[in-house]
């Protein structure tokens, strides 16, 4: 979190929170209001310092910090979205800019593409990114899949198939259809509690 922004929430302490303004979509976009951001510095700025905290059920509502207020994102699909980065291209970083160092599990969505649990959350991975890291898609025995096989694997509940990446060798299931939210815990469109003081 920026130091400026730090010093404000300190500053101005009750500022009530926004929802339903600013959007994540499945391309790693922020959208305010529907449009897209296009000033680097702004995605950058928003970057730094979005966040998460728990509501009374437990899930995971994220937010950016802009200065005191707390601004709460509607997710497309997951609050991360992942790209191939490195030299060889063998290395995944968040929309935000974070490393991913110590990926978990891997699923297929029901719209074919990757999510991965990592150390700070989970994200699914970009659209133009998808083809390569198919590559390092093998069954449990390490053999690489061929159209078949991945026919097969996108029809089954329970695909028994394992994902490449770096010297990590994850496990790669399935998402039921609208699920992502649900079984990672997080909250896809946070709305104010009953009586809250806010902005929509």
């Amino acid at each position: 979190m920026d130091t400026i922004v730090a010093q404000a929430m300190a500053r101005w302490p009750d500022v009530p929170s926004v929802y339903g303004w600013l959007r994540l979509d499945r391309r790693g976009r922020w959208l305010i209001r529907n449009e897209p951001i296009s000033h680097r510095t702004t995605c950058e700025f928003i970057g730094r310092n979005y966040a998460w905290l728990r509501d009374g059920d437990g899930k995971a509502r994220f937010y950016f910090q802009n200065g005191p207020q707390r601004v709460f994102v509607d997710v497309d699909h997951c609050p991360y979205v992942l790209h191939l980065a490195g030299s060889g291209g063998n290395h995944l970083c968040t929309h935000t800019g974070i490393a991913v160092a110590a990926p978990q599990r891997a699923w297929l969505d029901a719209e074919g593409g990757i999510v991965i649990e990592f150390e700070h959350g989970v994200g699914s991975v970009l659209d133009r990114d998808l083809p390569a890291l198919a590559e390092q898609v093998s069954d449990s025995a390490g053999r690489r899949l061929d159209t078949a096989d991945w026919l097969q694997a996108l029809d089954s509940p329970q695909p028994q198939l394992q994902l490449t990446l770096g010297e990590r060798h994850i496990p790669l299931g399935r998402l039921a259809p609208g699920s992502c939210a649900a079984h990672f815990g997080f909250d896809p469109a946070p709305r104010p509690e009953p009586g809250e003081d806010a902005c929509v």
